[in-house]
């Protein structure tokens, strides 16, 4: 996941080389989506069903095939689905548990239909952003 959105990038372009304040948020959570949220966040996430985004946390940067590369340090498990989510296509990373703004997303390498009683998870290292 390396495609970073709008809203980030104008906030990184400012605050790097204009000196605009930026405040990271307080705590990053993953969304689950149906559809590519794309760079101006229009994408579908789930809905219903038991669904909530949950809040991740990345080891420090590591070189990775010589890509700088940060990992999430624990298993991230989504509540069991009590209803259908779908074909969950897409993840992306938001600055608030609801709402906010979205920092970055990219495609699942494996589209995975949620059904009720499925559980969604990421084991140990298996969210991974890259900057190259």
């Amino acid at each position: 996941m390396n495609n970073l959105s709008s809203y980030l990038e104008t906030a990184l372009l400012n605050h790097v080389f204009r000196g605009v304040p930026y405040t990271p948020p307080s705590a990053i959570y993953v969304a689950l989506y149906t559809s590519n949220p794309t760079k101006m966040d229009t994408g579908q996430e789930v809905v219903g069903g038991s669904y909530v985004r949950r809040t991740v946390i990345f080891n420090v940067p590591a070189l990775e095939s010589n890509i700088k590369t940060i990992k999430n340090n624990a298993d991230l498990v989504f509540p069991t689905a009590t209803a259908n989510w779908n074909a969950v296509t897409h993840i992306g990373l938001r600055d608030a548990a609801s709402g906010g703004n979205l920092l970055m997303f990219g495609d699942l390498q494996d589209v995975r239909s949620i059904l009720t009683n499925d559980i969604f998870k990421f084991l140990v290292g298996q969210l991974q952003l890259s900057l190259s």
